[in-house]
């Protein structure tokens, strides 16, 4: 039985449409580069509307190397580091050029472009299945295979409707996340503005203090003990735990049972947490740990800061997380390579920070968490907002649900 209407059409894709190889100018030539025709690379292709690239060819690099394609045609990746995890494919709203990790189909008649597109996206999984390696964890998907996927194809007429539901849906997607972006800007504007106010001359009531005369005690490194097949019952942080958002409770690992040097790592609700070897964009990242439920150490790669009663942990998480605390930690993490740096609880303790009264810090705490607030409501609204595109798409382009035939919606 098949998996569509039986008055739709069953194609493969290799005869829906006519297949468009890409390339690339060569670089050695600057006259083919910098011009105003967008080249999309398996690196640029990242949203479903295909409008600019971060590289452009001119008129002469259009003709010399490359193919040069009209609006309304589809372009995916067939090579490269996503196909690992994603199939990026969209439709170009503007006349663009494309590399070889690219393929492109300008569809044939009574194919709208916009619905073949849906019905890519939707087969991802099935489509990723078909990727291969192609050296260096480089990702291939063999077109000779991809032409041989059935799309199910139903008239003109009722492929339109069904485009406009997924757009519309797709639209209010967008809509909210530009508004996540809005939100994300006034928050990291209303940090900087709030901890500004201690910048430079300092304000009322502010003092400027070295991180040190804030801590109960030093900085104190973590530990990592020896992987064991036994289980104490307590779990270790990974690295990842520490984000630019703070504290995540994820890649958590088991501590071994029996090692008595676990006890000097326990970690308690409100620690601070530092990084102390990453690359050097990462290095220094901090979070405030939360309790998960069950018994939590911290690795070798982090530090644990404990505050004294002057300053609250939560707007001294804040602190840290400044761009004025980022670029002192950047500067001062040392290393042999770039991938790997380190601060020593030293540096920790010499950054140079300023301080309010402590109904000022509670006060920026309190406005910076109801922002934090309202994007992760948004973050929310748009996880359910994409389970819906996926389940009407999966209805609609399936026929499971039709528009304007025997169904409504």
């Amino acid at each position: 039985m098949s998996e569509y209407p039986s008055d739709w059409d069953v194609i493969e894709l290799g005869r829906i449409g006519t297949w468009l190889s890409g390339g690339t100018p060569s670089t050695a030539n600057p006259a083919y580069w910098d011009g105003e025709i967008p080249w999309i690379s398996a690196a640029s292709l990242k949203s479903m509307e295909i409008f600019d690239s971060d590289r452009k060819v001119s008129e002469l690099g259009a003709r010399s190397g490359t193919s040069r394609v009209p609006p309304g045609t589809i372009v995916f990746v067939v090579r490269g580091m996503s196909l690992k995890s994603e199939f990026r494919v969209g439709i170009t709203a503007r006349e663009v050029t494309f590399g070889q990790d690219c393929k492109a189909i300008l569809a044939g008649p009574g194919v709208n472009p916009r619905f073949l597109v849906y019905c890519l996206k939707a087969k991802q999984n099935e489509i990723l299945v078909m990727v291969d390696e192609a050296g260096h964890g480089t990702g291939r998907l063999p077109t000779r295979q991809l032409a041989n996927l059935r799309i199910g194809v139903p008239a003109e007429s009722e492929q339109r409707p069904i485009v406009a539901v997924l757009d519309s849906v797709d639209e209010s997607i967008r809509s909210v996340e530009r508004f996540i972006a809005k939100l994300e800007c006034l928050r990291k504007e209303f940090l900087g503005g709030a901890l500004g106010a201690g910048l430079g001359g300092l304000a009322a009531g502010w003092r400027s203090v070295k991180l040190g005369e804030l801590l109960d005690g030093r900085p104190r490194n973590g530990y990592s003990p020896k992987p064991s097949s036994s289980f104490s019952g307590v779990y270790m942080l990974g690295l990842g735990c520490l984000t630019a958002n703070g504290f995540s409770a994820t890649q958590l690992k088991y501590a071994p049972d029996g090692d008595p040097l676990i006890g000097r790592a326990m970690l308690a609700e409100g620690d601070l947490l530092i990084s102390r070897a990453n690359t050097r964009e990462l290095v220094g990242m901090v979070g405030r740990y939360e309790d998960v439920g069950f018994p939590c150490i911290y690795p070798d790669l982090m530090m644990r800061l404990r505050v004294g009663g002057e300053v609250r942990a939560e707007f001294l998480e804040l602190v840290l997380r400044s761009d004025h605390c980022r670029r002192q930690i950047q500067a001062r993490a040392s290393g042999t390579s770039e991938s790997m740096v380190k601060i020593s609880s030293e540096v920790v303790m010499d950054l140079a920070v300023r301080v309010p009264p402590l109904d000022v810090q509670l006060r920026i705490v309190e406005k910076y968490e109801a922002l934090t607030v309202a994007v992760d409501s948004a973050r929310s609204e748009r996880v359910k907002l994409c389970a819906l595109r996926w389940a009407l798409a999966n209805d609609l382009l399936t026929g499971q649900k039709r528009i304007g035939v025997d169904a409504i919606i």
